[in-house]
């Protein structure tokens, strides 16, 4: 078969879909749209679709081990949801003090701490930036990252040294030294750039350690290798796609989201499918998504 063959696409029709995961337990694929206070689920194999309605925007979310609970990025702060009750107990609010601010891109480190980077949305704000916080095992949050606009990007290589960042308007990638036991970064370079106009957003490691990332404005996907060159390219037919993740039972399916928002009408003709979620069957495989580990009652 083509390196990548579009298996199913899900007519979702998101303003900003993002955080796709997916969930080995449940054999589905998982993701929100950010600007609709949604979190999605779609079932590979019997095509079932569920959704759940949030209190406000959710920014990304974590499964939790031996737990059926999720752990939620929403936009003032990280929370617990009980997907069969509806439930939701937060945890904290770390940036509620900065009006226009919200929880935005997420992932679970290699070692279980769940780390979300918020957006600034206040425009006029000079002094008022974004940030990188980590909810370490104990629920307990620290910043390690401030003077963002837009986190993004986020992901760490497979020994979980490495850990990968983008603020999206730099155009730029970083990556950063990752002690694995401390869980904190340092020693930030670039690892990969993207031209004027288009925007790094969702990432993720595959079995071979590169780098694939969603990039806004592109119509494109792009894998990068452990030293940042472009290795492969993914073309889609919109333009802009959001985050990225492998599933499936042998890993080896590549599901894209996508946003809609901000699009003018001609763009919205031009682009039936923009909002939408892609699931592509690929000759790459990805790698089972790291949970967040509670060792808190």
């Amino acid at each position: 078969m083509t390196a990548f063959r579009l298996i199913k696409e899900i007519p979702c029709k998101n303003l900003l879909g993002e955080g796709v995961q997916w969930n080995h337990q449940d054999q589905s694929f998982w993701w929100t749209d950010i600007k609709s206070n949604t979190l999605f689920r779609f079932h590979v194999e019997s095509e079932k679709l569920d959704s759940w309605r949030m209190p406000e925007n959710l920014g990304c979310f974590a499964f939790v081990i031996d737990s059926d609970e999720v752990l939620l990025g929403l936009a003032s702060g990280y929370a617990w949801f009980n997907p069969s009750t509806g439930a939701i107990k937060w945890i904290a609010k770390p940036e509620v003090h900065w009006v226009g601010n919200r929880f935005n891109d997420g992932r679970v480190d290699r070692q279980g701490r769940f780390w979300v980077g918020s957006i600034t949305e206040q425009k006029n704000a000079e002094e008022q930036s974004a940030g990188l916080f980590c909810l370490n095992t104990q629920q307990q949050v620290s910043q390690h990252l401030s003077g963002l606009r837009i986190s993004n990007s986020l992901c760490w290589n497979l020994s979980g040294n490495c850990l990968y960042h983008a603020d999206s308007p730099s155009h730029q990638i970083q990556a950063y030294d990752f002690d694995v036991d401390a869980g904190t970064l340092s020693a930030p370079r670039v690892f990969a750039t993207t031209p004027e106009g288009i925007e790094p957003d969702g990432a993720c490691v595959d079995a071979q350690d590169h780098v694939w990332n969603a990039q806004w404005g592109s119509f494109e996907v792009v894998r990068y290798t452990p030293a940042g060159d472009i290795d492969t390219r993914l073309r889609l037919p919109v333009k802009q796609p959001t985050c990225v993740a492998f599933g499936g039972n042998k890993l080896n399916l590549l599901a894209v989201t996508s946003a809609s928002i901000g699009l003018d009408e001609q763009s919205l003709v031009d682009q039936p499918s923009a909002g939408n979620l892609f699931i592509f069957e690929t000759d790459y495989q990805g790698v089972e998504e790291s949970w967040y580990r509670c060792e808190k009652e």
